[in-house]
């Protein structure tokens, strides 16, 4: 009855990794419990998390290394993995359940950057923008209901929101990843689309200093002004003093990624005998909430939302 803050399977949103293939359930070694799903499997998952109450799913796809290139023209291609995801995905579905798709070049690039590069190897910034324009309605065109770019550069929100309405997608959301810091906790999850053995460099050139919380302010309002419907910090656990800033100064949902460092230390502890899991994941989601969080991205949701219905 006194319960500040309650957590539900409606707080989270199911991050699902995309492969080639039929019937694939390919685990990932960094990553324990979570796979590499084929298009069909994907769908059977979009099954089990309508069953559980989950009221979105978040793709990302592994791309085939012989259909990566420095330009990651495979973001643009309309029967890409993505795409063809999203279309089964709504097709066995329909409006039952949410799909977020991520915006950036890196799971398509064969150098592992969010963008197009130089020859020095910078990353460059408007002509990368022009390449996600294109990718977000591609995405769109094949009904995806909210677009996420995770890129971090600059003018990238108002260039898409302008692009889904002249193309029809008025009602596309676009919830920006506003506040995404340069992190150690990325390792698993560039493991699961194949991307850390590619990257040359690191990104701290486009993404946030861990060290500033000011700037990551000003980074959200100008992706609200730009015309974002709502806003993510990532990581999570490790950032929900942003959380906290974002959710007191700016009238939009916040969300916050537990991204997969976080999720295997949970599991790796977990594991060690050093806490209970159920425990640990409750805990930890129910932190987002207080922060702020209108809802969480999470490879526990699944497990979350079994525990939450009992």
């Amino acid at each position: 009855m006194v319960r500040e803050n309650i957590l539900t399977p409606a707080d989270l949103i199911w991050p699902l990794f995309v492969t080639e293939g039929e019937g694939v359930d390919e685990p990932i070694a960094t990553l324990p419990g979570v796979s590499r799903w084929s298009v069909d499997q994907i769908v059977h998952r979009a099954d089990d998390a309508i069953e559980l109450g989950i009221p979105c799913i978040a793709l990302f796809p592994n791309t085939q290394a012989d259909r990566r290139s420095d330009d990651g023209a495979e973001a643009l291609n309309p029967d890409n993995l993505m795409c063809r995801a999203i279309r089964a995905i709504k097709s066995a579905h329909g409006d039952k359940i949410g799909v977020l798709t991520d915006v950036a070049l890196d799971p398509y690039t064969a150098h592992g950057q969010d963008g197009l590069v130089d020859d020095a190897g910078y990353v460059l910034n408007d002509e990368t923008v022009a390449m996600l324009v294109d990718q977000a309605v591609n995405q769109a065109d094949a009904g995806a209901d909210i677009i996420a770019p995770s890129d971090m550069m600059d003018g990238r929100i108002g260039a898409i929101r302008k692009a889904l309405e002249m193309n029809g997608h008025n009602n596309v959301q676009i919830m920006s990843y506003a506040a995404k810091f340069a992190s150690a906790f990325y390792g698993p999850f560039r493991d699961a689309v194949g991307s850390r053995g590619l990257l040359k460099g690191d990104k701290k050139g486009y993404q946030m200093d861990p060290a500033n919380s000011d700037e990551a302010l000003r980074e959200v309002a100008m992706d609200i002004a730009e015309g974002a419907d709502s806003v993510m910090v990532k990581p999570g656990l490790p950032y929900l003093d942003i959380v906290r800033r974002v959710k007191d100064n700016f009238d939009v949902p916040v969300f916050a990624y537990q991204v997969s460092g976080e999720y295997a230390m949970i599991e790796a502890a977990a594991a060690a005998g050093a806490g209970d899991r159920d425990a640990l994941v409750l805990e930890t989601l129910l932190a987002f909430k207080r922060a702020g969080c209108s809802g969480i991205l999470s490879y526990h949701a699944v497990h979350a939302a079994r525990m939450l219905n009992g």
